[in-house]
């Protein structure tokens, strides 16, 4: 082998390397995007369970306080029909 047909080589093979670190890079820039705005809706989903558990928290708690207003009126009711 010839030393151009070496240096041939080698070029084809920079040329070949060069471009795969370039198609790397874009591709890296582009998962880095997506990884971005992944994060963001990670962080806004949060803020909505956060806040959803929140409400199911009071939801719960007013439900139970009318549990208890119902059972009273309902013993209220029974004594005033003379039930036991």
């Amino acid at each position: 082998m010839t030393i151009d047909e070496r240096l041939d080589r080698l070029t084809e093979r920079h040329e070949t390397l060069t471009q795969s670190v370039e198609l790397l890079l874009r591709t890296t820039e582009a998962n880095g995007s997506q990884i971005a705005r992944s994060s963001e809706l990670i962080a806004r989903s949060s803020e909505l369970i956060a806040r959803n558990s929140e409400l199911i928290f009071k939801n719960a708690t007013h439900i139970a306080a009318l549990v208890r207003v119902a059972e009273s009126h309902e013993n209220r009711i029974s004594g005033l029909e003379g039930q036991p």
